[in-house]
């Protein structure tokens, strides 16, 4: 973001936070979508922004399995190989195993590093990684979405290392992670294009992403599934359970059967939708 538009942003956050009891404020944001006096899309944003307060670190953070991070005594190639393979730009540094994380390395930083002094060609001994570490930011796993939004813009981070209840390295949250909650995925330059959200195998069956619009699922199948909280077939499935289904989980819904075929901790991804029997 620029620096006004970013300060747009938050100003706007924080003067929202500080409106009338949450309750009443997604009762006026609901009557104002029914009525038409805001669009659909401006509403679910801010229905979005208030349920930060009802989620948890822990329920959409990138769990310690799958943190992409190295170790102090890797060097600086293996983080600049990290970096390319990944598409990251910051990276998390370990001292002897994931619990005891001692930085992050800035892509921004290694750049630097690499680039000779103006007015010379040699180029500069690599730095060792200690030399170029930033203090990472620690948060617990249990802290809500609201004031983790919040910490990230008081400490100036987009990268925090989440502990469990033990001091632990349980997760990884970024910026962008909570920010998606709010204005659905940003689409990432660095990943490849993705497929189709309905995938047609045969004439009864569709392969269908978690992210799929239920308007859009409702017009292919020729049912309706509404919701007033989600607007996706996985969020409308989650809701249903109560929970993330996990794979294997099966619901039948308009003369449809759904199978969830791939899922993880934060999401539906992908469903089997069959066509039930007359």
């Amino acid at each position: 973001m620029e620096d006004d538009s970013e300060s747009t942003f938050w100003n706007s956050i924080t003067k929202f936070f500080r409106q009338r009891d949450d309750a009443s404020l997604e009762a006026l944001i609901q009557e104002a979508r029914t009525e038409g006096r805001i669009l659909p899309e401006d509403a679910s944003m801010l229905l979005n922004v208030l349920r930060l307060e009802k989620k948890h670190v822990a329920d959409i953070m990138i769990p310690r399995p799958d943190i992409i991070c190295a170790d102090l005594t890797d060097g600086f190639d293996e983080v600049c190989r990290l970096i390319v393979t990944h598409g990251h730009s910051r990276i998390p540094i370990y001292k002897e195993n994931r619990d005891h994380i001692v930085g992050v390395v800035y892509a921004k930083d290694l750049l630097k590093a690499l680039l000779a002094p103006e007015g010379t060609d040699a180029s500069p001994p690599h730095p060792n990684l200690e030399s170029i570490l930033r203090d990472p930011l620690f948060i617990s796993e249990t802290l809500n979405l609201r004031r983790m939004l919040l910490e990230f813009r008081g400490r100036k981070k987009h990268i925090a290392i989440a502990l469990d209840e033990y001091g632990g390295t349980s997760g990884l949250l970024t910026l962008e992670d909570v920010l998606e909650e709010i204005v659905g995925e940003i689409e990432d330059e660095h990943e490849p294009n993705k497929p189709e959200e309905l995938q047609i195998i045969d004439e009864h069956t569709l392969l269908v992403s978690g992210r799929a619009p239920l308007e859009d699922l409702n017009e292919r199948l020729g049912i309706r599934i509404e919701s007033e909280q989600v607007e996706t077939i996985g969020g409308y499935l989650s809701e249903l359970a109560g929970r993330v289904p996990r794979k294997g989980d099966t619901f039948t819904l308009e003369g449809w059967r759904f199978t969830v075929r791939e899922s993880d901790k934060r999401q539906v991804r992908w469903i089997l939708a069959e066509k039930l029997p007359l």
